[in-house]
């Protein structure tokens, strides 16, 4: 993609960040100050995203989502375009079996860290069982404490309890099963496995250390929309997902899957 074209996709998206940002405040009858106030900002700066001439950070931008009860993808026309940014992300960052698009850049979406906040706040099934690999070569790279505490402020940390442990238990069979087929990915899977483990248990003796009544279910399936599809799926929830709340088709043998994709060849 040229330069051209990346800035006008940009200022695109920014035009469109703007409206819909507009168009929430006006839906609740609030002023740009009280909006300013709840997302702690000034006023001024405020009006400057809604002209498209600011942009949130990225803490800011979560709040929002959190705020107005909406997700992501509802602030692109194009809902692929929420998609392709995250998947040409993780592409980039180690699930080679996604394909990278000149489409649409993501340098926003570079970091690691960002990349995994972003995938578990949208909750795509494609996109966040991509996360398997990314969380395993990056193991040793990523704050899990820091992004478990951003989730937490959204009310998703289970989600990333859920997808560690689904990594790790696909790891172990990938193990049991052909295994790693080279040294250097052995190594990366034992560092992974302490790594992630480690924060795993951690959260874990959390939960169980809390006095407060079950947590209610985390939807991630976005094809569920009726009472009848809900119980279906929460009735054939893995173990895993029913420990974490979290209602999804989604099994560890999609993670394995994930991590053995991203191996293929390589």
């Amino acid at each position: 993609m040229t330069k051209v074209k990346r800035r006008q996709s940009f200022v695109k998206t920014r035009r469109q960040i703007a409206a819909k940002v507009r168009e929430l405040r006006q839906s609740r009858n609030w002023t740009q100050a009280e909006l300013s106030k709840q997302l702690q900002m000034s006023q001024s700066y405020l009006s400057e995203i809604e002209r498209g001439t600011g942009s949130f950070t990225a803490e800011q931008f979560l709040f929002l989502l959190k705020l107005f009860n909406v997700p992501a993808s509802d602030f692109v026309s194009d809902p692929g375009e929420q998609d392709l940014q995250i998947q040409n992300a993780l592409a980039r960052l180690g699930a080679l079996h996604l394909q990278e698009s000149d489409v649409l850049p993501s340098e926003q979406l570079e970091d690691v860290h960002d990349v995994v906040r972003e995938v578990l706040v949208d909750g795509s099934s494609r996109t966040v069982t991509a996360l398997a690999p990314i969380l395993v070569r990056h193991a040793e790279r990523l704050n899990l404490a820091r992004l478990h505490a951003e989730l937490e402020k959204l009310g998703m940390e289970r989600r990333l309890a859920w997808v560690l442990e689904n990594t790790l238990m696909a790891l172990e069979r990938l193990h049991k099963g052909s295994g790693s087929k080279s040294r250097e990915w052995a190594k990366i899977d034992r560092r992974a496995e302490l790594s992630l483990g480690s924060f795993w248990e951690f959260v874990s003796a959390q939960d169980r250390a809390r006095s407060q009544p079950a947590f209610s279910s985390d939807v991630l399936d976005a094809t569920i929309r009726s009472r009848r599809t809900l119980d279906e799926v929460r009735s054939s929830a893995s173990k895993i997902s029913q420990r974490w709340g979290i209602v999804t088709s989604l099994q560890v043998e999609d993670f394995l899957q994930a991590l053995k994709a991203a191996r293929a060849g390589h």
